[in-house]
């Protein structure tokens, strides 16, 4: 009975939604982001610490909404101009390739073999956009040129690391296939700039005209479910074509940005409503993945090299090409350190990789601890350092 009671979705979702709570109480002890409580507790409550949640595949897919209503509602502050510009997609080309190459040569120097040490290139590759975002939202920074440069490149950053992992397993295997490559790629550009074309110009008057009609008024919850059926199809196509879903959310946020509703419930605020609950739990699965028993004394000295050489190609090569764009010193290290955080991304590739045999549970358990802290850093050096309150430069009052 007792196990019944305890392996019931009602129990997991009940204690689930206390630990997140738990993380806000420990954010506002040490003065973080509620996203370092979460991911803390995460830790104490999984298989590091307690043992009390693992990572099943209800908390997976629970995770999975979070980061889905996450980018959905994040997608509200941004125009079609924010994600289209050309100094994003060059910032994201170069935060591609530098850690891409980065990861791969401090593999190699500490003598892990080539496969292995492509694919760990591979997972410093994609930036976490739903992290940065979260972290950025709760900061009230979403409407700063250095946010809208993160978001920006972010997107085309999952396009981009899409190929990486393309061209990585073709040369794992030894035959590197450049049509199959240049499809990928083709219909990754098509989804978004249909995905926009069409969301902008049909989905968002279809919802108004939807606002408009007598059944809005007798139902005023119509518009907004409508609204969220087309998110997650917009997320599911995302997915279809090798996209992550979270993009997908994030461009049927931005196609239904210009909405005026008069009669039905606004869909941005219901969807807020879904990302607080959902969210919070998708950072509390962060934790929870991670068990800090795999660690051993041999791959520390993995875990520390690749971690830095996370962050620090992800500055270099990020904050770089901000810095060549006329960011300030300032708005460019935020740009880098919010491209830095590898978090769910990082994890999937690890997961490819040890499933297709190219890398053994060291290297996998050094990817998962790498996401972990550059997870947790960009929080810390946002609060504390680049948004630091009553800093002489502010990155959310320069021009874009």
């Amino acid at each position: 009975m007792n196990e019944t009671i305890f392996g019931s979705i009602e129990f997991q979702m009940s204690l689930l939604l206390f630990v997140a709570l738990a993380g806000y109480l420990i954010a506002s002890r040490i003065n973080q982001s509620a996203v370092i409580g979460e991911i803390l507790v995460g830790i104490l409550v999984g298989p590091s610490v307690l043992g009390l949640i693992t990572y099943t595949e209800f908390v997976q897919s629970l995770a999975h909404l979070g980061a889905i209503f996450l980018l959905f509602v994040i997608g509200f502050e941004f125009s079609l101009r924010d994600i289209t510009n050309p100094r994003y997609i060059v910032i994201a080309i170069v935060g591609v390739l530098v850690p891409w190459i980065g990861g791969y040569l401090a593999t190699t120097m500490l003598g892990y073999p080539t496969a292995s040490a492509l694919f760990v290139g591979t997972a410093l590759t994609a930036t976490s956009i739903a992290i940065t975002a979260n972290v950025l939202k709760e900061l009230g920074r979403l409407d700063s040129p250095a946010a809208r440069a993160i978001i920006g490149a972010a997107v085309i950053d999952d396009v981009l690391s899409l190929l990486v992992l393309g061209v990585t397993t073709d040369l794992i295997k030894g035959a590197l296939e450049i049509p199959t490559l240049v499809t990928s790629l083709v219909a990754a550009v098509l989804f978004i700039g249909l995905g926009l074309l069409v969301g902008i110009q049909i989905v968002s008057p279809l919802l108004a005209r939807l606002d408009c009609r007598p059944l809005a008024r007798q139902y005023p919850e119509f518009v907004f479910l409508t609204a969220l059926a087309i998110a997650f199809l917009y997320a599911m196509v995302a997915e279809l074509i090798g996209l992550s879903s979270i993009v997908g959310a994030f461009i049927a946020g931005v196609s239904c940005r210009e909405i005026t509703i008069c009669q039905s419930k606004d869909p941005r605020e219901g969807a807020e409503y879904l990302q607080v609950i959902f969210a919070a739990i998708f950072f509390v699965s962060l934790g929870i993945i991670v068990d800090l028993h795999a660690v051993t004394p041999g791959i520390t000295v993995l875990i520390v090299a690749i971690t830095i050489v996370a962050i620090l190609t992800k500055l270099i090569g990020c904050g770089l090409p901000a810095r060549l764009f006329r960011y300030s010193w300032r708005e460019s290290a935020v740009i880098g350190f919010g491209m830095a955080p590898r978090g769910e991304v990082a994890m999937i590739v690890a997961l490819i990789g040890l499933n297709q045999g190219v890398i053994g549970q060291e290297i996998f358990v050094s990817i998962l601890l790498m996401s972990l802290v550059t997870t947790i850093i960009t929080p810390i050096v946002f609060q504390n350092w680049l948004f630091r309150a009553g800093s002489s430069t502010d990155p959310g009052t320069a021009s874009d």
